[in-house]
């Protein structure tokens, strides 16, 4: 299982450049160059990549042409890491009130 780590890491290092530059595309495709490359930038700023994983989706859809379950389907891996993320933050936020 040893041997297969360093080729999960250059998959899952793959899937990220392809959804950055999936979604670099998507936000181009709607608010031009500059836009893209402030929102990027904020993304990465403020780790706060939804606005990135929208522009994925809608990268795939309007840009590429792909169908909207491939778009969704290159779009889930970010999806499915910020929802526990949400949740995780909520909860904090309503456990620290309860503190006071």
């Amino acid at each position: 299982m040893e041997g297969l780590a360093p080729l999960f890491l250059i998959l899952s290092l793959a899937i990220g450049i392809a959804q950055l530059v999936i979604g670099f595309m998507g936000i181009e495709f709607y608010i031009g160059t500059i836009g893209a490359v402030i929102v990027v930038a904020l993304c990465f700023m403020f780790r706060f990549t939804l606005p990135l994983t929208l522009g994925t989706f809608f990268g795939a859809l309007e840009v590429l042409n792909w169908p909207w379950y491939y778009a969704l389907l290159i779009t889930a891996p970010g999806l499915l890491l910020m929802i526990p993320a949400f949740i995780s933050v909520a909860s904090s936020s309503v456990r620290s009130k309860q503190n006071y």
